[in-house]
């Protein structure tokens, strides 16, 4: 009991002093997962929009899909793109393995799917005559897109934020595709499974607590959206 406690003390005074080598861990993490996120994002919603609103063979089987995705463990994505960037894969010529492009690659492929299940479950449940109002009042499928995507802001939010939680804090892929080198492709999930495995708990303590406010902020903020998420609340 002594050693946690002196452990997390310690923790504690690295957060609050400041710690360069902690806070640099940090920022990888943030820096890597806004950008997998600020990619994904676009593409992901889009598509969700087509599945909500759209009619074509295929669309109940596609959405069955993006739902199954959600529970592939982020080990098997880690290893499913290692063996492509690989330098023996069909992608290895880019040398991409072990970068912070690679942590990304994981990281959007792990949001896509959350993504598009949530932003669907949000379009889905907005009123359908926003969307037809605005066309027939002469609004383009462009325009149409961009009223429906604002009643349903709150929803959408929910579903970036939600992702952003589960790709910063996955430690699976990122320590297959970025290798965990320090000040480099070292982030949060980690470096606190390093440190644990060195028996040194401090530093793996203060990012544990630095995960904990994300997710204790995130989740206030994930209520707040999804209390807002319907069209005329």
């Amino acid at each position: 009991m002594a050693s946690l406690l002196d452990a997390t003390a310690e923790a504690l005074s690295l957060l609050l002093n400041g710690d360069a080598a902690l806070w640099e861990i940090v920022a990888i993490s943030f820096e890597v997962s806004a950008i997998a996120l600020l990619i994904a994002t676009p593409p992901a919603l889009l598509l969700a929009f087509v599945l909500a609103y759209g009619q074509f063979p295929g669309r109940r089987l596609t959405i069955s899909l993006f739902s199954t995705l959600l529970s592939v463990p982020t080990v098997v994505i880690g290893l499913t793109l290692y063996l492509l960037l690989s330098r023996q894969g069909p992608l290895g010529e880019f040398r991409l393995l072990f970068t912070q492009t690679a942590i990304v690659l994981g990281q959007i492929v792990l949001a896509f799917p959350m993504l598009v299940a949530i932003g669907h479950s949000a379009l889905q449940a907005a009123d359908r005559r926003a969307w037809e109002t605005a066309r027939t009042l002469g609004a383009s499928p462009f325009r149409a897109l961009l009223t429906v995507t604002y009643e349903v802001r709150f929803g959408l939010l929910a579903a970036v934020l939600a992702s952003f939680g589960r790709i910063i804090s996955e430690v699976g892929a990122s320590m297959m595709l970025g290798g965990n080198i320090l000040h480099h492709t070292r982030n949060i999930p980690t470096a606190i499974a390093l440190e644990t495995s060195k028996g040194e708990f401090a530093q793996g303590i203060a990012l544990g607590m630095v995960l904990l406010v994300l997710a204790f902020t995130l989740n206030i903020l994930l209520h707040h959206f999804q209390g807002k998420g319907h069209i005329g609340s």
